[in-house]
């Protein structure tokens, strides 16, 4: 019994000890998955930092013997509260990246997490059950050390540090060697692609002034193009939209297949969060519908919006992703075309203090970029078809407690039904507004049904009196012919 008590210290306080570490070398990692269990925003900075602190505690608990029991109650309700987490977002079909060891391990929760989490509690469990009831956590994990000679001590010493310094290259051979396989396969089939095309590979000496050229993007100062694009639930979002909060808007070009555009997502995702009184951050990428809001639900990512192919970045000259590019709040380009995470991440640092540098003149004879289709070559979302006098079409969508709302509730009573969406910088500048005519409405006032995307939180955040319910497809709202937000229909 006692060898049993003492493993399962072991075990859990090696397990606790590598969480809390490597989440806190994983801050942002950690607030985005405490986002995506549901809790709280205000919360989350203060948590995603307190998590692992808790964490690192409860493994130097768990090794003396005298606080062995504790440490092992502290971890049984923390695998409580992580089981029930995992469960509620599991029955309402939602996979995300927990982000448990940080960045060691990138797994979306499923029933692997759940079954782990399980057994580290039933270890909990019988260790604060040995130490509360039987008085007993186990043996102390040094009793065996007490009479060894400083020869034996020094080889135990020598055997720990080289057991951890070969685990450590291990994991980096194993991480390395994938790494560089994924991209080696990668190369393959682009070398692949380009011979199939005809198309001949570059030498690396060829003139450096022309690669910088042409990857400088669109003149700062000139028009940035307009375009109109599809978010993930349907609705239409335009540059226009973006700008609407008279803030800068940073223009982030991803690929969901791309592995340096994934791997900076969470910062993506704390920008969009922590500097939305500076700045306003859009995501835009393609490929299929399930794969971005799989990526927006792992990282409590807002404003992803969708082009068809790449017209949007050939119109900015964002050649590769990632590349991001600044437009200032008169809606001109604010920066070049910056590649890559590191220079991302020093444009939206640049773009939050409002320090981004502005460029020398080009020399007089050197060529510009040619200049990408403006909107007008940007296909536009569709128009809906609906009609004065025409019957309304059905609505029957859930309301933000989960309650169904019909549309036909309201019938005997003139209804104006407002197609909304939280991240919609128009509908932001809406919102004061809103609530003035909610507080004090005219005596002929219609009803108001707010018909809206995006989750829940977000929308109550808005703090809007009047029923409110989400259409996570935008059908309802194209069903009116409703091309974007926000747009109203009255009934």
């Amino acid at each position: 019994m006692d060898a049993l008590l003492l493993a399962a210290r072991l075990i859990l306080a090696t397990v606790f000890l590598v969480s809390g570490i490597s989440k806190l070398f994983d801050l942002s990692g950690a607030q985005a998955a405490m986002r995506s269990f549901g809790v709280p925003e205000s919360m989350t900075r203060a948590g995603g930092i307190l998590l692992p602190i808790v964490e690192v505690a409860i493994a130097v608990l768990l090794i003396p013997v005298a606080t062995a029991r504790w440490g092992a109650l502290l971890a049984l309700v923390l695998l409580a509260i992580f089981i029930a987490g995992i469960v509620f977002n599991l029955s309402r079909g939602r996979k995300f990246d927990c982000h448990c060891f940080g960045q060691l391990t990138t797994s979306e929760i499923g029933p692997a997490t759940l079954i782990r989490n399980v057994v580290l509690a039933v270890l909990a469990a019988f260790i604060a059950g040995s130490g509360f009831v039987n008085n007993n956590a186990g043996p102390a994990v040094t009793g065996w050390l007490q009479n060894l000679s400083p020869f034996e001590w020094t080889m135990v010493v020598l055997g720990v540090v080289l057991l951890i310094a070969l685990t450590a290259v291990a994991w980096l051979l194993v991480h390395l060697l994938g790494q560089n396989g994924r991209l080696l396969v990668r190369l393959d089939r682009i070398e692949s692609a380009l011979e199939d095309a005809d198309i001949a590979i570059a030498d690396d000496d060829e003139d450096e002034e022309e690669e910088e050229e042409e990857h400088a993007g669109l003149p700062f100062g000139s028009p940035a193009p307009a375009f109109s694009l599809s978010g993930l639930y349907g609705e239409t979002m335009t540059l226009d939209a973006l700008r609407a909060a008279e803030k800068p808007v940073l223009l982030i070009f991803s690929d969901p297949t791309c592995g340096p555009c994934n791997a900076m997502m969470g910062d993506v995702s704390k920008w969009q969060h922590d500097l939305a009184d500076k700045l306003t951050v859009a995501v835009i990428t393609r490929g299929s519908l399930d794969d971005n809001r799989a990526k927006k639900k792992q990282n409590s990512l807002t404003h992803v919006l969708i082009q068809e192919n790449s017209e949007v970045a050939d119109a900015y000259l964002a050649n590769g992703t990632p590349t991001a590019v600044l437009v200032r709040p008169d809606g001109t380009i604010g920066s070049g075309a910056a590649g890559g995470a590191n220079d991302i991440r020093t444009l939206a640092k640049q773009a939050a203090e409002g320090k981004v540098p502005v460029p020398a003149p080009r020399p007089v004879g050197l060529p510009r970029p040619v200049q990408a289709p403006r909107s007008a070559d940007i296909a536009q979302a569709p128009r809906g078809v609906a009609s004065i006098g025409k019957d309304a079409p059905v609505v029957e969508l859930d309301n933000l407690e989960g309650e169904p709302v019909k549309l036909a509730d309201f019938a005997g009573h003139p209804t104006a039904v407002l197609f909304w969406n939280p991240g919609c910088g128009f509908c932001q500048r809406m919102v004061d507004d809103l609530k003035a005519w909610e507080s004090d409405p005219p005596a002929d006032a219609p009803n108001l049904l707010v018909i809206s995307t995006g989750e829940v939180e977000q929308n109550r955040e808005t703090g809007l009196k009047s029923p409110m319910v989400l259409d996570s497809g935008f059908n309802v709202g194209r069903a009116f012919g409703a091309s974007g937000t926000p747009s109203a229909v009255l009934v």
